[in-house]
């Protein structure tokens, strides 16, 4: 849901107001309001955080150097430009330590968003270009309806497609390549 905002006003303030079941974003002057996630996002989203986080946060099988989160609140242009992907990492020599509050004002290495039916057209046509114009590296796009896992580099200007992915196959993608991930564990059983 994409609601105009007044000028005139502090208009973050509508995205504090929020009861704690919505989550707001402020996107070319836009506010956007979802619920939380639905079965198969937040299996999909759960799983692949398990995936990433122990070798890449954690440094447990693999290099780690990263700080992985759950919906951070990526402020580009503070509480002016604000994204809530459902998942983002920072190389930590970029971001040493996570902000004190919940503003992330360093711009992600990595961004995922898992589309939804509520959520797709927003994701892809809103959020796909705010990614690209702060020049976030690294953007993956996980379907779990259609099992499918779209990587994207951001390159000489533009989105560089580096894996169009689906079912069950265990693959490797950057910026997590050391590491194998099956996808076959983000989709719910049929």
């Amino acid at each position: 849901m994409s609601v105009a905002l007044a000028e005139s006003y502090d208009v973050y303030a509508q995205i504090e107001a929020l009861p704690e079941n919505l989550t707001g974003e402020l996107i070319n002057g836009q506010l956007y309001v979802q619920p939380r996630p639905a079965g198969p996002h937040a299996v999909a989203g759960a799983s692949l955080l398990a995936d990433i986080h122990q070798p890449y946060h954690r440094g447990r099988g693999g290099p780690g150097g990263w700080w992985i989160l759950v919906e951070p609140e990526v402020h580009f242009i503070r509480d002016v430009e604000v994204l809530v992907p459902d998942l983002a990492g920072w190389r930590r020599e970029r971001m040493p330590q996570p902000p004190r509050d919940h503003r992330f004002q360093v711009v992600p290495d990595w961004a995922c968003e898992i589309l939804s039916p509520s959520t797709a057209r927003k994701d892809l046509a809103v959020k796909m270009p705010v990614y690209a114009r702060y020049k976030v590296p690294y953007l993956w796009l996980v379907d779990p309806c259609e099992r499918t896992l779209e990587t994207f580099t951001w390159q000489n200007g533009h989105w560089t497609v580096t894996g169009q992915l689906q079912n069950q196959e265990l693959v490797r993608v950057a910026p997590f390549d050391e590491v194998a991930l099956e996808l076959g564990v983000l989709w719910l059983d049929e």
